[in-house]
């Protein structure tokens, strides 16, 4: 298979068995049905037993039971997990497979030795994405470039390449966005309805400028006087999705102490605009369970946690004055919105209140695009083959414009989109709001 690539080395005399990561009852709950093959990404594509949700349970499983050796096989169907939890909403048993995955990563981490390309890649992924600075710094040629215009050159010599390059060197947003500037309090425009805090994050402010002004001017324009602690960092999702826990643990920590300081104050919405990193932060209370000075802390923080699409559902949104052109949308489900939070309507909601928008349902609207926090740089021939499958659907829907409400699926949705040649825009539901607000 392709995507296999150099095989890996465990570590030598490394213990298999003895503590584990999950409680036996954990892996018992799995009764087995396979209900979760038609929900899970991997299996949809591969159709290998191993890499279904079923299979990779049993795999878990028998390497904490030290009846399987953790090889390179064993390690290769539990990283081509997404970690959609697409298997979770399809599950009758109730299987918490999110946390199994999670708690068994930084297990094989300890014991298990990778190749060099596979570590340096990991690493140059880990060191720059959560850290807005060092993110900034390595865009900045490319902003140069493209303030050149030889980025737009090189961009039409990399579609002559073949399919699998066309996709890597489409994962660069066309054009770059200028970076958002977020201040440390955002007024209301006009009365205030209610005061809320807001994840900036780390990839999102460098990547994704638009989306973060957009969520700036929407907010504001329905009554929200916005506050963004300064001390925030990354919310931790991609540490603990690549299996380093301590580094999730540490910036959890920093951020209950950005957004919940010990002399607790009014219990204020905090909203958070990338789905992945409201589904994390949404389970601060667990992760952060054993942190005597933040457990407390970490749990009011959680249950404050909610999408912005959340929010203005609630709120409930002003509507746009403005009349748009018609348009028919549809709408693509973030995995960790749709499956791990349980958020599906109030994008929708959202979407169908705006002037001239007919929404639209499109094929697999909740089966993962591929994306999957950096999985698309760790996998991006699999992550290739998802974007192929998404294309093929929205082609069939016959839309002008693909909606999701998260960012990293936008990025990977363009990315299949320009790597076959389609024309069609993919926007953030807040930057459509944005737009009926400017008419």
């Amino acid at each position: 298979m392709s995507e296999r690539g150099p095989m890996d080395a465990p570590v030598e005399g490394a213990p298999l068995a003895g503590a584990g990561f999950a409680p036996e009852a954990a892996f018992l709950d799995c009764v087995h049905c396979g209900l979760c093959h038609s929900a899970c990404p991997t299996y949809v594509e591969l159709g290998t037993e191993a890499d279904s949700p079923r299979g990779r349970i049993h795999l878990m499983h028998a390497l904490q039971d030290g009846t399987l050796p953790l090889d390179a096989a064993a390690v290769q169907h539990l990283d081509l997990c997404l970690g959609c939890r697409g298997c979770e909403t399809a599950c009758p048993s109730g299987v918490h497979y999110g946390a199994l995955i999670e708690a068994a990563r930084p297990w094989i981490e300890e014991r298990y030795r990778r190749p060099v390309t596979t570590r340096l890649r990991r690493g140059l992924a880990l060191t720059i994405l959560p850290y807005p600075r060092r993110l900034r710094l390595a865009l900045a040629p490319l902003h140069f470039l493209e303030r050149l215009g030889v980025l737009a050159v090189a961009r039409t010599l990399l579609r002559q390449l073949p399919a699998r390059w066309r996709y890597r060197a489409s994962l660069l947003p066309d054009p770059l966005p200028a970076p958002a500037a977020v201040p440390l309090e955002t007024p209301a425009r006009g009365v205030e309805r209610t005061c809320v805090q807001l994840l900036v994050g780390c990839v999102m402010p460098e990547l994704f400028g638009d989306t973060v002004r957009s969520t700036l001017e929407v907010l504001a324009r329905n009554g929200c006087r916005i506050l963004a602690p300064a001390d925030q960092v990354c919310c931790g999702a991609l540490s603990l999705h690549a299996g380093d826990r301590a580094t999730a643990v540490r910036l959890a920590c920093a951020n209950v102490d950005a957004f919940e300081p010990r002399a607790a104050g009014p219990a204020i919405p905090l909203v958070v605009n990338a789905s992945g990193c409201g589904a994390m932060m949404k389970e601060y209370a667990a992760l952060l369970a054993d942190e005597p000075a933040h457990a407390e802390r970490a749990a009011r923080l959680a249950a404050r946690v909610e999408d912005a699409t959340e929010l203005l559902v609630r709120l409930p949104l002003a509507a746009p004055r403005a009349a748009a052109p018609a348009r028919r949308v549809a709408y693509h489900d973030p995995c960790h919105l749709a499956h791990a939070q349980g958020v599906r309507q109030p994008p929708r909601a959202l979407l169908a209140s705006l002037p001239g928008v007919t929404l639209v349902s499109m094929a697999d609207e909740d089966l993962c695009c591929g994306s999957a926090g950096h999985y698309n740089v760790m996998h991006p021939d699999l992550a290739a083959r998802l974007a192929a499958r998404k294309v093929e659907a929205m082609r069939a829907s016959a839309v002008d414009v693909i909606a999701t409400a998260n960012a990293g699926c936008a990025l990977q949705l363009e990315a299949g989109l320009r790597a076959a040649g389609v024309a069609l825009r993919v926007r953030h539901v807040l930057d459509l709001l944005a737009d009926a607000y400017r008419g």
